[in-house]
């Protein structure tokens, strides 16, 4: 059980940081919301340490020890660390999930990039598939279908953050865009990553990667009939709204370097009633099709780990290997 001041500490957070999850997280039961809302919380401090730090290979060693902590039942001393404690304990956290999210973290400290679409796609099921994962575990469902298309929405999101922040990541010298897609579409990036200004042809790279997420979010609505029918709001609130705001970027030409888009407030109570209307028909309609499909091959991994217990956890082999180079950085002084 989250302790009271823990779970407030970690809805100001959420309150504060996370605009668009806080919106639809209100309209999820209390038995999932809180235990949510812990989970982001300790997701978003996760982000925020490896993403704003200096060391950023240091901050990925010190989650793996926060970690390790949490999985033993002695948190650190922080809200956060507390709250996903008692998360972990309750409904029983498969570790190689938030294993997955720390694998994810480390890429992003080693300044990766991404070749293709698969490989962007592999980062993003660790770094916000694992997320909709961990959701399915509070919710009490581990049915590999729904799984599946958790995993789904978890894509779609991180897709649509890529095609927002564009210009945002340029500038502090990230990219995540596919560079086949770059290549095919004659942006040189260094040049680009030097001096970001958008172009045609950018514009036409963002517009592709924002179609790959708009068929994800399709197979993702597919799994809201699957959780619990008082589940299914939050959930289909939280497509919608992180849908929406793909279709700004749109809006603005795929113009994602000089400004950055976000839904207002009216907006987002808008998406709220379409995402009413839309989780009303799960009640009333057959199960699609869709539910079925195969999942995502590069979050494959994250649906067979989500039916499994702590008591069967063992990390990944290659997340070991990461954390081995990321320390052998640390030792070196390496930022």
């Amino acid at each position: 059980m989250i302790a009271a001041e823990d779970m407030a500490a970690c809805r100001a957070m959420i309150r504060t940081g996370s605009l668009s999850f806080h919106a639809a997280s209100r309209l999820l039961p209390a038995r999932v919301r809180d235990p949510a809302l812990a989970l982001y919380a300790f997701c978003r401090v996760a982000d925020d340490d490896v993403d704003e730090g200096l060391d950023k290979a240091h901050a990925v060693l010190r989650l793996r020890e926060r970690l390790d902590r949490i999985y033993a039942g002695a948190p650190e001393p922080r809200p956060s660390d507390r709250a996903f404690a008692a998360v972990v304990q309750d409904f029983d956290m498969p570790r190689a999930l938030p294993d997955a999210l720390l694998e994810g973290l480390a890429w992003d400290a080693m300044g990766r990039r991404y070749d293709t679409l698969s490989d962007l796609h592999g980062y993003s099921a660790r770094v916000a598939s694992s997320v909709g994962v961990m959701m399915c575990v509070l919710m009490r469902v581990r049915y590999p279908d729904a799984l599946a298309r958790a995993a789904d929405l978890g894509l779609a999101m991180q897709l649509t953050n890529i095609a927002r922040d564009v210009g945002e990541d340029a500038r502090a010298g990230r990219l995540f865009l596919p560079l086949d897609w770059l290549a095919e579409a004659g942006i040189d990036v260094e040049r680009f990553l030097a001096d970001p200004r958008p172009s045609a042809a950018l514009a036409g790279v963002v517009r592709r990667l924002l179609g790959v997420a708009d068929d994800l979010y399709r197979r993702a609505s597919a799994g809201v009939a699957a959780l619990p029918a008082d589940c299914r709001l939050g959930i289909a609130a939280a497509r919608h709204i992180y849908a929406a705001i793909g279709d700004e970027v749109a809006r603005a030409g795929h113009d994602s370097v000089t400004r950055r888009a976000r839904t207002s407030r009216g907006q987002k109570l808008v998406l709220m009633g379409q995402a009413l209307a839309a989780s009303a028909l799960t009640h009333v309609m057959p199960q699609p099709a869709q539910l079925h499909a195969r999942p995502v091959p590069e979050v494959a991994f994250l649906v067979e780990a989500a039916g499994q217990r702590s008591a069967r956890q063992q990390r990944s082999e290659t997340l070991l290997a990461i954390l081995a180079q990321l320390e052998a950085r640390d030792r070196r002084g390496a930022v």
